[in-house]
């Protein structure tokens, strides 16, 4: 049994699955709509928001709710209410989300750095397409040690971690534009 803080369904975002997070980016999402809309001036973004964690906490019979069903229904609901120009520009942005680099480690194996920068990034284009802008890795050291073969953190897999890193902030600079702005942190 799965248990969720609120009764929100976990949120399916591509291959990852995010739990117990805020609802803050629903607001963005709507906010970037409006703006997009030339509707900079639109009242109803709270009450709309309100709608859309109503439905997630008493109505949604699903469990496991994917972010493009979630912004579907949402275009829906800006349709019925006569936002026909918010519902066409309301792009998915999905929550902030940690994703695991030994898991991704564990997919590329041992000594298969390239394959796993590779993995690495496909994994981020993919979450890009899902609206994701905010991802905070975990295990970084412990991935190093695995694509190193070492059962101990050594001067080699420090190095890795920084590669790592290095890697995060390039995607980082290369793919974040001020309309939506992407967010890489490497945990410790």
């Amino acid at each position: 049994m799965i248990c969720l803080v609120g009764n929100l369904p976990v949120l399916q975002v591509g291959h990852h699955q995010v739990i117990g997070y805020e609802t803050g980016w629903i607001d963005h999402a709507l906010e970037r709509a409006a703006i997009a809309a030339d509707r900079e001036d639109f009242p109803f973004i709270d009450e709309i928001r309100d709608g859309v964690l109503h439905y997630m906490e008493h109505r949604c019979a699903l469990r496991v709710l994917p972010i493009e069903d979630l912004f579907a229904r949402m275009r829906g609901m800006l349709r019925k209410i006569g936002c026909l120009a918010i519902a066409q520009n309301l792009e998915p942005l999905a929550p902030p989300m940690t994703v695991s680099l030994k898991k991704i480690a564990q997919d590329a194996g041992n000594g298969f750095e390239l394959v796993f920068f590779c993995l690495l990034s496909e994994d981020l284009n993919h979450l890009r397409e899902y609206g994701v802008e905010n991802v905070r890795f975990q295990h970084a050291e412990e991935a190093a040690m695995i694509l190193r073969g070492k059962e101990s953190p050594t001067k080699a897999c420090r190095q890795l971690t920084q590669e790592i890193e290095a890697f995060l902030e390039r995607y980082t600079a290369e793919r974040s534009f001020p309309e939506r702005h992407l967010t890489l942190t490497l945990e410790s």
